[in-house]
């Protein structure tokens, strides 16, 4: 036998052994036990919050319905067996987030003790033990949250992942795969595959997939769902990603991969899972047509040098504004996403393009409970009245757009590259910066082509500003908090960003288009040269969270940070 075979079957057998383990770990009988402040958990961790009412009330609890009356009894059906899908792409990513974590929620999940539903909803809330606005440190517990959670071995570093790689170059791209958890065995570094490591999950979860797939009505919905089932069993997503692209218009979709890169703040590459089941919302979907016609110009009129923009010309755009009643890992904990732009595959942006994925139900909590209560407390009063529900749509819209625009790779010293690898683990907020920079950009592109009302430029370019003190509560450490405080001080440095005596801040609308396409223009090139020492070097300028600022958004403390989705249908953790 090689010793590429011999490798292969010690994966399969320790990723076995990892998954009956953490399988054990979530059967034992649940021990309920009060605790009193800095007293033993049941499973020996602290508990240190002593305020959790307070860090509760960030998040308000927001039902997200299921309305079935209109539907068909089949397609309620197949909807029941997706969300049975979704429920097992959770469990995988608690174990990706923090096993541990999820343990005691599974301890404390049946408890009648107030105080554990608190830990338990916190839990929930935050997809682990670190508190996400509270710069991820513990609730419970001491532990400190790991750069890469349980998707490395705990302690490693990425300078001696670094080192192994040089030391060991032919297993370069196990090491740096987006689908593999990384782990010991004595001296060597192993890259077990998703598809193995999770294979518990994954095959009911693939199960059901092909179950609801026998209960879909469209065709195309069916086989992709078939494709996707087999996706999840190899890791092989790419062609069930072009069948997924090729929907046209489809009344129900889902989202279920490993996708996003928010957990991996170590490497900047490791996808965790994500899953949502989604119904189209035809009327806000047919309203979306004008932007896609003119996305391969948008891209053109990026500054860039033309090799680092390519074409987009001929690529599928599909656009979908949806209702999602129900969301599990990377996209049912911790901040909510109203918005997705997917899949993240570079080969698939620069061969196919991507999907714009919006959440209807999501947007429309999040607007009404937390972006326009903010303005009005935090911005001058004149402006926040600009602040509105189609703005934030607009923007939001733009930014999704361009997710897919820009570089698709980034320029190595000898050949093209991926950006996430290139730039590592700042990759996330840089992407998250590009987005909403390149997106103002392409938004006045549409301005200034006559394609929206030059009327609404104030409305707009107020509203983008409103929602970067939305996302800045977030704190240091979740993605879109890092690029938007970025955005802000920069802007701020620019002029386009005041602050009056009374400590609310305005834009000036006469500098704020040449600021942001500046800053989009340093981020666009960060990308294109995947240039990590200057990108580590523009967030650190950048990104320290201005004094004066923590004064004004106290006058929002008591609007929430986010919404906490409550869904009709259970959240069952395997």
């Amino acid at each position: 036998m090689d010793s590429h075979k011999k490798r292969s079957l010690t994966w399969i057998l320790i990723a076995l052994l990892s998954v009956s383990s953490a399988v054990c770990q979530t059967t034992k009988k649940p021990v309920h036990k009060k605790y009193p402040i800095g007293g033993s958990a049941p499973n020996g961790a602290r508990l240190k919050a002593a305020d959790l009412d307070a860090r509760l009330a960030k998040w308000r609890r927001t039902p997200m319905p299921f309305d079935s009356e209109k539907l068909a009894a089949r397609d309620v059906w197949m909807i029941q067996k997706l969300v049975t899908a979704c429920q097992y792409l959770d469990a995988i990513y608690w174990r990706q987030s923090d096993p541990d974590g999820l343990t005691l929620y599974k301890q404390l999940e049946s408890s009648k003790i107030a105080r554990d539903q608190k830990i338990v909803r916190m839990l929930q809330i935050n997809g682990s033990r670190w508190d996400l606005l509270d710069n991820s440190q513990p609730f419970v517990g001491d532990e400190k949250m790991p750069a890469g959670h349980a998707l490395y071995p705990a302690g490693i570093t990425r300078d001696e992942i670094e080192k192994y790689v040089k030391d060991h170059p032919e297993e370069k791209d196990a090491i740096y795969n987006e689908r593999t958890v990384l782990r010991r065995n004595g001296s060597e570094l192993q890259a077990i595959p998703y598809h193995v490591a999770y294979r518990a999950f994954l095959e009911p979860a693939a199960r059901a997939l092909k179950e609801a797939s026998a209960l879909a009505r469209d065709k195309a919905f069916a086989n992709f769902l078939r494709m996707r089932a087999d996706a999840l069993l190899n890791d092989d997503y790419y062609p069930s990603d072009v069948a997924w692209l090729e929907l046209q218009n489809p009344r129900f979709d889902i989202i279920m991969a490993p996708y996003e890169t928010y957990l991996d703040d170590l490497l900047g590459v490791r996808t965790s899972y994500g899953a949502a089941v989604l119904i189209r919302n035809d009327h806000e979907s047919r309203r979306l047509d004008l932007y896609e016609k003119y996305v391969p110009e948008m891209q053109q009129a990026l500054p860039l040098t033309a090799e680092d923009k390519p074409s987009k010309e001929g690529q599928r755009m599909p656009m979908e504004v949806m209702d999602a009643p129900f969301r599990t890992g990377d996209l049912g904990h911790g901040y909510q996403a109203v918005a997705d732009n997917l899949p993240n595959d570079p080969k698939i942006h620069a061969e196919k393009g991507t999907k714009k994925i919006f959440f209807k139900n999501f947007m429309d909590a999040r607007v009404n409970y937390v972006v326009i209560p903010m303005a009005q407390l935090v911005m001058d009063s004149v402006q926040a009245t600009k602040v509105t529900a189609e703005g934030y749509l607009a923007t939001t819209l733009m930014h999704e757009i361009a997710h897919g625009l820009g570089p698709a790779f980034a320029r190595g010293p000898n050949k093209l590259v991926d950006i996430r690898e290139a730039i590592g683990a700042s990759y996330s907020g840089l992407e998250e910066a590009k987005a909403d920079t390149a997106g103002m950009i392409c938004l006045q592109w549409m301005i200034d082509h006559g394609y929206i009302p030059r009327t609404k430029s104030d409305e707009y370019y107020i509203t983008y500003v409103a929602d970067l003190f939305r996302a800045m509560r977030f704190g240091a450490g979740e993605a879109h908090s890092a690029a938007e405080t970025m955005e802000f001080n920069y802007l701020a440095e620019q002029g386009a960003i005041k602050r009056d005596a009374n400590g609310r801040y305005s834009v000036d609308t006469g500098k704020i288009p040449a600021a942001v396409a500046a800053l989009a223009k340093e981020l666009l090139e960060i990308e294109a040269t995947g240039d990590r020492d200057r990108c580590e070097k523009w967030f650190s300028h950048y990104g320290s969270f201005p004094p004066e600022l923590t004064k004004s958004l106290d006058a929002a403390k008591n609007v929430p940070v986010d919404i906490d989705p409550v869904f009709s249908f259970p959240r069952k953790l395997q």
